[in-house]
């Protein structure tokens, strides 16, 4: 871990990055590609000491109140957020200036804050997104080691719902030859079934891969499924988008499962969702019915 001084701290789209790099190990993550240009090992995180300033100047400056959206590129509950709490004092600044919240994550350490997800949640809208790929607990811990297990994931989900804290399911990456089956998709849609979550985000069946991110992903396939980045290269060489063989199918069963249970599944509907801000009153007004 080490500290820098960032310029800025919200993008164009009002999304923020507190930390760089992240320690969930997760096998095919995108954010170790080449293009983001990173300067340091992927481990070694890269804190941004002077985020919380340059976040509240920020919103501080905005004339409309807009979502905030945090976890897209490092996820904001590392282990290290237990220590150095930079999303918690984050969401405080959120909470206080009237802002609403998205936040994308693998861990249940979510729920570390669920007192401050509830306050913005009370004044306007707050979104938690759960990434879920691997309905299998051991699959699970080889393609996302370091980080809270799918069950885990599904029943910090339950707690949300159960506290009127609407939540998003990605189900990205599926990576073929190793979760791209019918058992797998159909416990995870069970999963977000139960739980009521409110929208799926499903780019396809398959995952990406681009300079950075494929070698270490081959690596890591050498080393839990021996022989299967060889099935890779011969398939895909070095194709950007990886598809699975079985993704007719299990796009199939996706879509007429999340049309029989009412979840959002079409890409723009949820990304219209998780970016439209509500006014407190507009937003009581919907709680009440």
């Amino acid at each position: 871990m080490h500290f820098v001084k960032a310029k800025t701290i919200l993008n164009a789209h009002n999304g923020m990055n507190l930390y760089r790099g992240c320690q969930h190990g997760c096998i095919y993550c995108d954010s170790r590609s080449t293009c983001y240009q990173m300067s340091h090992s992927f481990e070694d995180i890269e804190v941004k000491e002077n985020a919380l300033q340059l976040l509240e100047a920020a919103l501080c400056k905005k004339r409309k109140k807009c979502m905030i959206g945090t976890g897209a590129m490092s996820d904001p509950y590392m282990p290290l957020e237990r220590h150095l709490q930079y999303t918690r004092k984050a969401l405080m600044l959120i909470e206080q200036y009237g802002f609403g919240v998205t936040i994308l994550t693998k861990s249940s350490d979510v729920l570390n804050d669920l007192d401050l997800l509830e306050r913005i949640s009370k004044k306007t809208k707050c979104v938690v997104q759960m990434t879920l790929t691997s309905y299998d607990e051991v699959l699970c811990k080889k393609l996302e080691p370091h980080v809270s297990t799918t069950y885990e994931r599904y029943l910090a989900l339950k707690t949300l719902q159960a506290h009127g804290i609407p939540t998003i399911v990605w189900l990205d990456p599926i990576l073929p030859f190793i979760n791209d089956t019918e058992e797998n998709l159909k416990g995870i849609l069970d999963y977000c079934i139960d739980a009521g979550v409110k929208g799926i985000v499903c780019f396809g069946f398959g995952l990406t891969l681009r300079e950075g991110n494929r070698e270490y992903f081959y690596s890591q396939l050498d080393h839990h499924f021996p022989g299967l980045s060889q099935v890779y290269i011969r398939r895909y060489g070095n194709r950007y988008e990886v598809d699975s063989p079985n993704h007719a199918r299990l796009m199939k069963m996706f879509c007429d499962t999340c049309k029989k249970e009412n979840i959002l599944y079409k890409i723009d509907e949820i990304f219209a969702y998780l970016h439209s801000f509500e006014e407190a009153k507009v937003y009581e007004q919907l709680h009440l019915f």
